[in-house]
């Protein structure tokens, strides 16, 4: 059964979490992710990762782009939650309930930094990490030694930052073994949080200007997101609304 069924509205198979960040808790384990205008187009054309965002418990609209989109094809207004959003909710609740929360990915200078950080800003989180080899995919015996390091520790939450579409996969084919009650892939908060990178000002985010800073930041990197797959998905988008109108 899907945490999200209440709150969320249908954009393409897609079932966008539509509430307020205190509505995410569930007796259930959940699953959380997020979707952009990228990740939607890239899921698209691959089975798996379409799969595993169409079965999260909370798809989290981050980017104005869907938010947007929602607007357009529904006619209703949500509010973009972003990977670094329910990042930031989840520690402050765990803080104040004393909690335990792992984070698996990234390197380990990175996951140095954000326990250094979340020493000085969460002092009553219990924390683990956990940095596992940079490729493509995991052999069993890889997976197995993850699921056992974080259920040794038995997480009140998993962040999960292996960059899209990895992390979602492999949060996906795991779930059920793993021994926590929320689940959150977030990839690049990590880099955010541990300040490896530095996320755009807030006043640029405010605007909608977040993904045009990143842009001219790293543009080798992020020109085919934004200036390929922008075209890509206002197509799919139009395409939608043309088949609803019909």
């Amino acid at each position: 059964m899907k945490n999200n069924a209440v709150n969320s509205i249908n954009l393409l198979d897609y079932s966008i979490f539509s509430g307020q960040l205190n509505q995410i808790y569930s007796e259930h384990k959940i699953s959380i992710n997020t979707i952009n205008q990228y990740s939607l187009c890239i899921a698209e054309n691959d089975y798996e990762f379409k799969k595993s965002l169409t079965q999260s418990d909370i798809l989290l609209p981050d980017g104005m782009a869907i938010v947007k989109a929602v607007k357009f094809i529904t006619g209703n207004k949500i509010e973009k939650i972003a990977g670094s959003d329910v990042h930031l909710f989840l520690l402050s609740e765990l803080n104040k309930k004393k909690g335990k929360c792992f984070y698996l990915g990234s390197a380990e200078n990175t996951l140095k930094k954000i326990r250094q950080r979340l020493a000085n800003e969460f002092p009553n989180i219990q924390v683990e990490t956990f940095s596992p080899p940079f490729q493509a995919s995991f052999s069993k015996s890889e997976d197995k030694q993850m699921i056992a390091a974080i259920n040794a520790f038995r997480p009140d939450v998993l962040f999960i930052g292996m960059t899209a579409p990895k992390q979602e996969k492999w949060s996906h084919l795991n779930k059920e073994e793993l021994n926590v009650k929320i689940v959150c892939s977030i990839g690049a908060v990590f880099d955010f949080y541990a300040e490896t990178i530095v996320r755009p000002h807030p006043f640029w985010i405010k605007l909608s200007l977040e993904w045009f800073i990143r842009l001219i930041k790293e543009p080798k990197r992020m020109w085919k997101r934004y200036l390929y797959f922008g075209p890509v998905f206002i197509k799919l988008i139009l395409k939608e609304k043309i088949k609803l109108a019909k």
